[in-house]
């Protein structure tokens, strides 16, 4: 989900990016598995990590056969690894790998055709840790397959009209998925997808009419949104931040706009029961000169930038509860490393961030239009 580096162009849909990890590396909702592919040239390998243990470590997952440089990884809570494989240019297999003594198990699952233009993509890690889904984008119409977790392999779950990319969980269940939609050539506005209801699609994101409003993160603890948006300026992509439920307009910090870097959202911190402005969220920054850390909270107008560890997976991490951000790394002296930073008071309180409001905008967040249930009044 990359957050201002992408123009949004009609034809830039295929190259939109999907969010099933980054630097190869993606984490379970829970924060207790990781995976991704190591190994080097044609011996790719699986390779799952342990992170809520007193210190990280991995244990390969090799096949008789090396994986093909595309295949996808996704951890699942009890520690296996789904893999998905493009077999034929067509057909998408999926199997669970587990560790079985010294060598690896594998569960084949089924597979998923993908015909003509229509590609296959893994989307994020299920919050309920068991299931894991996939999505299957065409040029007029999204399917969502439901290909870990259910009784019978891979299954269709739900059809959406449209072209759809993206995917961010607005929930601790798995019940509600939210995407970003392009119907026929209209703009993209993310939409929240009920998996308990069919399918059924509600309008999540409408900052104006003719914006293309994409949702990058959403934490249900506090409700918080990061928001990808080219409403405050037609044609240039800025960041920005709401609260679900909320009545308040889209907020873009003009301290998350960089020059020469593209600023992308990839952790919120957990638990922060309706209280969004105190959440931390992490941030990749990219530039020609490499990629480091930005961490920042919606109460704040300033953006702090902090070295990464060297080795690291750029984009992969989580928070802690307490306010720990923990980057995953890996060197030729530290094959498995997890680093924690803390980020550093501010010197003095911040004004309120700028409110970006014109007489166009719609309710951004119209949120209590969908069939979200068990939170707390709309603040």
């Amino acid at each position: 989900m990359t957050a201002c580096a992408i123009e949004t162009t009609a034809e830039d849909d295929d190259r939109e990016q999907y969010p099933t990890g980054s630097a190869g590396f993606t984490i379970t909702a829970n924060g207790a598995y990781a995976a991704r592919l190591a190994g080097e040239g044609d011996a790719l390998y699986v390779e799952r990590w342990t992170l809520d243990g007193p210190e990280p470590y991995a244990v390969p997952l090799p096949l008789d056969q090396p994986e093909d440089p595309g295949s996808r990884l996704l951890p699942l809570a009890d520690g296996r690894v789904l893999v998905a494989r493009r077999v034929d240019g067509r057909r998408n297999t999926f199997s669970l790998l587990y560790p079985t003594g010294p060598a690896t198990g594998e569960l084949r699952l089924g597979a998923v055709e993908a015909p003509g233009s229509e590609r296959l993509v893994l989307l994020p890690p299920s919050p309920d840790g068991i299931c894991a889904y996939a999505m299957c984008v065409g040029p007029d119409t999204t399917t969502l397959w439901l290909v870990a977790g259910g009784a019978f392999g891979p299954e269709q779950v739900a059809e959406v009209k449209g072209r759809c990319t993206g995917g961010v969980w607005l929930d601790r269940t798995g019940r509600m998925l939210a995407l970003d939609r392009r119907l026929d050539d209209g703009p993209v506005k993310a939409v929240a997808v009920d998996l308990e209801r069919g399918g059924e699609v509600t309008p999540l994101l409408q900052i104006t009419e003719e914006s293309d409003d994409r949702l990058l993160l959403a934490d249900p603890d506090s409700g918080l949104l990061l928001i990808r948006s080219d409403a405050p300026s037609p044609g240039h992509d800025r960041l920005g931040w709401g609260v679900l439920g909320s009545l308040l307009p889209v907020r873009f910090p003009e301290c998350l706009r960089l020059d020469d870097a593209a600023v992308t959202p990839f952790a919120v911190q957990p638990g922060q029961v309706l209280m969004p402005e105190g959440c931390a969220v992490a941030l990749r920054i990219d530039a020609a000169g490499g990629s480091w850390v930005g961490a920042w909270q919606p109460s704040s107008r300033r953006m702090a930038q902090l070295a990464a560890p060297q080795g690291w997976l750029a984009g992969a991490g989580l928070w802690t509860a307490e306010g720990v951000l923990r980057l995953p790394y890996a060197t030729a002296e530290v094959p498995c490393g997890l680093a924690g930073l803390e980020v550093p008071p501010e010197p003095e309180p911040e004004p309120a961030p700028v409110v970006v409001e014109e007489p166009r905008v719609c309710r951004p967040v119209p949120l209590q239009q969908a069939p979200l249930t068990d939170r707390g009044p709309a603040r």
